[in-house]
């Protein structure tokens, strides 16, 4: 017997049934709340995503916050630079559970055209844990809306991306 069969025929239509684990999972997908490290020219692409043309606000997400202890979601645009490394680092590490990551643009991902440098970080990766990669240099505000919701997507089905990774 599954518990579908438990609920009444007249309350099939107006009666949800789901875990505690599925409302918290679904909860915290539409409401992240971002704490941004603008730092360089993706962190313009990332303010055009909130303002009015893209509106990333109608997706849940437009409580940026200013202090990581108040964020689950770090978006880190730009390059990283290993001095910057630490800092960066140590605001992740700031940041309640359950946090997420973004790496926007090519050079938060593998460094970007100054890969070569010495003083740049080859992708965020390499310091913090990333959860979604967002390609361009710089990415488009389209762009980022569409990783918020991939990110939306694995925070609210982690088993799906535990099987494409096995």
């Amino acid at each position: 017997m599954e518990i579908v069969d438990i609920v009444p025929d007249v309350l099939k239509n107006n009666v949800m049934i789901t875990t505690i684990d599925g409302l918290f999972k679904w909860a915290r997908s539409n409401s992240l709340w971002p704490l941004t490290s603008g730092l360089s020219c993706c962190a313009i692409e990332m303010m055009c995503a909130a303002a009015a043309r893209f509106d990333l606000a109608r997706f849940g997400y437009e409580v940026f916050r200013p202090s990581p202890r108040q964020a689950d979601l770090f978006i880190v645009a730009g390059t990283l630079t290993w001095k910057m490394a630490p800092p960066l680092k140590r605001l992740y590490e700031q940041m309640p559970n359950p946090k997420y990551v973004i790496a926007m643009g090519s050079c938060a991902n593998e460094g970007g055209p100054f890969a070569d440098a010495y003083s740049v970080v080859p992708g965020v990766d390499k310091i913090i844990p990333v959860d979604v990669f967002i390609p361009g240099c710089p990415p488009r505000p389209e762009a980022l809306i569409y990783g918020m919701l991939q990110l939306k997507e694995k925070i609210r089905h982690p088993e799906i991306i535990q099987k494409v990774k096995k």
